[in-house]
């Protein structure tokens, strides 16, 4: 399994798309006040984080120079690096990049997180590893285009390659290493989030007050989790469905691990949408609910994701604007940006019959 091909292409590819999009509209939320935050004039002094550093082993560029300039350039490619791994250009590279950056201005703030950065940055260190750029992407789409434009029987032209003895069997062993650590940083990944979900319900069933079922009602009357009030008054008249809501919640995060193989997995993964929604809409928490279910989308095959493309294809085109070739839903993203792979889990009449990653 982990070395036939790479599983979850679509998977990872939303993954990237995710969080390199949240990423961005976190940093671009945070512009008018990065220099509090992230810059010189941060309470929290450059050399306040150095000194953390030597405890805690963390890493920041931010911290290499107190220049205002030096922040301004820094926070600008910060926000060049999110936007081209939100659209997947040269992303074996860019996606070393993008953790870099996640990683520096994680370490500069490390007081400012609310649990939603934590998870982005475990999540772009495990995408360094996945081929999240072979499907929906700018990376896929020139593939595509060069297959498309080569003329059969003729070597890929733009690259350097060099001359040495028996090079099939190299580039064999290197999409097998590929497959590998795609497959295997996949599992990492549906791992973490089992873990994260597990863990955090076993804390909860601990706690006498989720036991009596009031946890909610504390947690909608914190100030500081209370960017709509009114909505969070609201909520906790209804004291039954309170109730209801976070025994609920216990029983999914506990739940969540052992369901992941069958069909009750769909409703549940509904269920935790509609619960971080929640979160994210009562608790003023977007960044931490958006991770999360962006990590929840991992669980779904791709087949869901070509089933959802294709429908979105469907329903932008009218009559009459619609060419020869638009109702393929894999021609858009499904070309290749290195090693073939084919995707798993498709039903047949989801595929069209000349994909883009199977173009001559």
């Amino acid at each position: 399994m982990l070395t036939a091909r790479p599983v979850s292409l679509h998977a990872v590819a939303v993954l990237r798309i995710g969080y390199g999009l949240l990423y961005l509209v976190f940093l671009l939320r945070e512009f008018p006040h990065r220099d509090e935050i992230w810059g010189p004039g941060s309470p929290w002094t450059p050399a306040m984080a150095e000194q953390l550093f030597e405890r805690t082993g963390w890493f920041s560029v931010l911290t290499l120079s107190d220049s205002r300039w030096y922040f301004e350039l820094c926070y600008a490619g910060a926000l060049v690096v999110a936007a081209l791994f939100l659209v997947g250009w040269r992303t074996r590279a860019v996606s070393v990049l993008f953790f870099g950056v996640v990683e520096s201005f994680h370490a500069r703030a490390i007081f400012m997180t609310d649990g939603g950065d934590n998870l982005i940055l475990l999540m772009a260190a495990y995408l360094v590893l996945t081929a999240c750029g072979r499907r929906w992407s700018l990376d896929a789409r020139r593939s595509r285009l060069r297959a498309a434009a080569r003329p059969p029987g003729q070597p890929e032209r733009g690259r350097l390659r060099l001359r040495i003895p028996d090079a099939p069997r190299v580039r064999a062993s290197q999409r097998t290493l590929t497959t590998v650590l795609h497959n295997c940083a996949l599992l990492v990944i549906a791992a973490q989030v089992c873990f994260l979900y597990g863990s955090a319900g076993l804390y909860k069933v601990q706690g006498g007050s989720w036991g009596n079922g009031t946890a909610l009602h504390y947690v909608l009357n914190l100030e500081l989790f209370q960017p709509w009030p009114f909505l969070s008054r609201l909520a906790d008249e209804h004291t039954l469905l309170i109730a209801v809501a976070g025994y609920l919640t216990v029983l999914l995060q506990v739940a969540f691990p052992f369901v992941l193989f069958g069909p009750l997995k769909y409703p549940v993964l509904a269920m935790l949408l509609g619960m971080h929604v929640g979160i994210a809409v009562l608790m003023g928490l977007p960044l931490f609910s958006g991770a999360m279910i962006v990590a929840d989308a991992v669980f779904l095959p791709d087949r869901f994701y070509l089933a959802v493309y294709a429908a979105g294809g469907r329903a932008l085109r009218r009559p009459g604007r619609g060419g020869p070739g638009h109702d393929r839903p894999g021609r858009g993203g499904s070309g290749r940006a290195g090693a073939g792979a084919e995707d798993v889990s498709v039903p047949r009449q989801s595929v069209p019959r000349r994909s883009g990653a199977a173009r001559p």
